[in-house]
């Protein structure tokens, strides 16, 4: 037995030592360029692309089995008029075999110098890396891997990995589409790993220069070990690119191999957008009203995520003057699941708005029948779970603090509960519902004002002294669409406007319904800007399919007390109202009815939004004086007398 056993250890050493003999010798005898003009030929035959390699192609097999050449090209396929895909300046790799027996692989040397890719869409569309459709031989199945094997849990192939240089450099990729007339280029490309093992951090530089502006990407990544499979894999990295933009990216990329996930800090120093964007050569995709709004951005987050869920928190967004801390989940992405809580410090919006243009909008309508339906699935399958905080929000020029708005979603129905704002002296609370659980959404709004100061409103909302005083509202309105037009159709509601302690400026309606001449600009006019002061002007209304309806608005003033009526309709855009006046006993209230003066003459109002026409309603006029003239007649006046008399009145002498 014992003989046995030495003469098997003899002839397997015998076996070791050939086949490392062979490794050895073969190189020596064998003329690797002999097979060089074989070896392009099947690489042209298999590719359809034209493929050469330098004369120096080099072949060792022992102890490091390693390849080394230099010049290889491949060309593009017909149909491209630029020759070469791929091509490389030299090229070395070495390899020890005798460790990949144990699932080890230690590379001495993998080196590529001048590597260069060029990418070619067509103007038909057709890129130069994709190959022609072949018809392929069938092929017996395989069988999957065993559950035990290293691909079926997910791990490592390989139990150890070393490289001891790994570079490549002076890389280049071309990118051009003739299609579009574009063409980009990524130069002076190169990647230095140090220190590559499983068990240690591995360094890695990259480095490169985009149309003409540097990138660079430097850190660590690692040790890999078995955190590939179940753990942790750690990585610290920092890029650098267009000269301002840093990003650094910490934490942990978990479970790589099984249920791939990042639990990482991401930064981004602060930069400017707009330069970004102009050192690209590219126009800035965003018209803004200040050409100065998204010039300076900078974000901090930290992010956990997985095929199932992810998380931010601790985020911050710094945007020109605006500040945002945030946080938000999303899981169940086929039926997204989204929870949000944003806190905005301060905003001027109308910053980012389009800016304003005299000329026409150039986008025409759609033709009848032609309109596109508006897919709400998306927005039923949401999930959603908000909260929004503003300290101080400018829009529209209207400046409004302690904004808060919770908004909760589910199969398709949006509910804005509650909405709270404080505004000019007072402040406006209220709900809103959005529902796209049918093919045309339908909206309502709930919304209450508490003595919100209009004048200063008006002021920063419309640059005009109209109105004055404090205000309170009750609205209540319905809608359905998605278009203006449809929405003005379908709007309903009611509610009321309440204004006290106020004027109305630029017209004094004390005047207007006492002396049809001073009203309307058959009197002299005076230096002083009319106005018309009251202690209280409600305005209850009801709105049907568009058109707004008062029936009963009250204007209480020391002078007079007006009653107006009338509608507005939203879809025709007109005006169809009466103001009728009503006398006071005198200027303060109360006292002498001589302080009265002239007729109080009824206001008819009607036109369009855009040209209202104001007029007399001198029959109505005629009708109150000669009745009052006739039930008061002074002594010995005739009727005739009287009838003249009060038309003098009605025309104010």
């Amino acid at each position: 037995m014992k003989n046995t056993l030495k003469w098997g250890a003899i002839v397997v050493g015998c076996l070791v030592v050939v086949i490392i003999a062979a490794l050895l010798i073969i190189p020596m005898f064998v003329d690797v360029q002999k097979y060089k003009p074989i070896l392009e030929s099947k690489v042209v035959e298999t590719t359809g692309r034209s493929f050469s390699v330098g004369d120096d192609l080099k072949l060792s097999l022992f102890p490091w089995a390693g390849v080394s050449f230099s010049d290889l090209q491949l060309g593009n396929p017909a149909g491209f008029a630029e020759k070469e895909f791929v091509k490389v300046k030299s090229f070395e790799v070495r390899v020890k075999l005798l460790p990949l027996i144990s699932k080890e692989i230690q590379i001495k040397r993998f080196v590529m110098d001048q590597p260069q890719i060029v990418l070619v869409k067509n103007k038909n569309g057709r890129g130069n890396w994709e190959q022609p459709k072949q018809k392929q031989k069938e092929t017996p199945a395989q069988k999957p891997a065993p559950a035990d094997s290293p691909a079926g849990i997910g791990g490592l192939p390989i139990s150890a990995l070393t490289v001891g240089n790994f570079s490549i450099t002076n890389g280049s990729a071309l990118w051009i589409d003739h299609g579009t007339n574009t063409r980009k280029e990524v130069k002076d490309i190169s990647l230095i790993l140090k220190d590559v093992s499983l068990d240690r951090p591995v360094q890695l530089k990259f480095s490169a220069e985009v149309d003409k502006n540097p990138l660079t990407l430097e850190g660590t990544v690692g040790p890999v070990g078995s955190g590939f499979e179940k753990g942790a894999v750690p990585l610290d990295l920092s890029l650098k690119a267009l000269k301002q933009l840093a990003m650094k990216l910490k934490g942990n990329l978990e479970n790589p191999a099984t249920t791939p996930g990042v639990d990482i800090d991401l930064t981004v120093e602060k930069f400017s957008p707009r330069d970004i964007v102009a050192a690209l050569g590219q126009t800035f995709p965003v018209e803004t009203a200040d050409p100065k709004a998204l010039d300076s951005f900078a974000l901090k987050v930290h992010i956990k995520a997985d095929a199932n869920r992810a998380s931010i928190s601790n985020g911050v967004i710094d945007l020109d003057q605006s500040q945002l801390n945030f946080s938000a989940t999303a899981s169940q992405f086929s039926r997204p699941n989204l929870k949000f809580d944003l806190n905005l410090d301060k905003i001027d919006l109308d910053r980012y708005m389009p800016p304003q243009s005299d000329q026409p909008s150039a986008a025409k309508a759609p033709a009848k029948g032609q309109k596109q339906k508006t897919d709400y699935t998306p927005l039923r399958r949401l999930i959603l779970d908000g909260l929004i905080k503003i300290g101080q929000l400018t829009i529209s020029k209207a400046n409004i603090q302690d904004v808060y708005l919770k908004i909760n979603a589910k199969n398709g129905v949006f509910n804005l509960d509650p909405m709270k704002l404080n505004m000019y002296k007072g402040n406006a609370n209220g709900k809103a519902l959005f529902n796209v659980t049918q093919d045309i959404p339908q909206s309502s709004l709930n919304l209450k004002i508490n003595n919100v100061q209009v004048q200063p409103l008006i002021k920063d909302m419309l640059a005009k002294d109209i109105l004055q005083g404090s205000t309170n509202a009750d609205i209540n309105l319905s809608m359905s669409g998605d278009e203006p037009e449809r929405i003005k159709q379908t709007l309903n509601g009611n509610g009321y406007l309440k204004f006290n302690d106020g004027a109305i400026v630029g017209i004094d309606l004390a005047a207007m319904v006492r002396n049809v001449g001073s009203a309307f600009g058959l009197a002299e006019k005076s230096s002083e800007r009319p106005k018309t002061d009251f202690t209280e002007l409600d305005i209850p209304y009801t709105i049907k399919n568009g058109a707004v309806n008062t029936p009963q608005s009250n204007l209480k003033s020391p002078f007079i007390r007006v009653v107006a009526a009338g509608t507005a309709d939203l879809v025709k855009e007109t005006l169809d109202f009466r103001v009728e006046p009503k006398a006071v006993a005198s200027i303060k209230g109360q006292g002498a009815a001589d302080q009265q003066g002239g007729i109080m003459v009824p206001v008819v109002v009607s036109g369009t939004f855009s040209a209202p026409k104001f007029r007399p309603d001198l029959g109505a006029a005629a009708k109150q004086e000669i009745q009052k003239q006739l039930l008061q007649p002074k002594e010995g006046q005739t009727i005739e007398k009287t009838a003249k008399d009060a038309l003098k009145g009605i025309l104010g002498n």
